[in-house]
């Protein structure tokens, strides 16, 4: 059963942006709670991460329920990769990248008007 109805009072939209390995646990989840979503691919970051960017519709009152699907399907986790050498940097020299990675970046916004047809 789907929770956003035509009438209910304040709608936002949700867009998640969400790695791309952790977003079927998401979808799975919001269906369960009776949400729906739609997808579509993204790649940023500063290592070029593919993800997804969920849009969701939701009423005012099941914004913290949506938000809290999302925050318990996604995590972040820290990756540290080596930095190779260069010609003109010694091996000594050379470091490793620490970026996070993983976990949700979520906007939401109100929206004026939804219609279904």
């Amino acid at each position: 059963m789907e929770r956003m109805r035509r009438g209910d009072g304040p709608v936002k939209m949700v867009m998640a942006v969400v790695p791309r390995d952790e977003t079927e646990s998401v979808l799975q989840a919001l269906v369960a709670g009776g949400f729906t979503a739609t997808f579509t691919d993204s790649r940023g970051g500063m290592l070029r991460q593919a993800q997804q960017m969920l849009f969701i519709a939701v009423n005012k009152e099941d914004l913290e329920e949506v938000m809290a699907v999302i925050r318990d399907s996604c995590h972040s986790h820290v990756r540290v990769e080596a930095e190779p050498a260069g010609e003109d940097i010694p091996p000594s020299l050379s470091g490793s990248l620490t970026t996070r990675v993983g976990g949700a970046v979520v906007f939401i916004w109100d929206i004026d008007r939804c219609e279904t047809f």
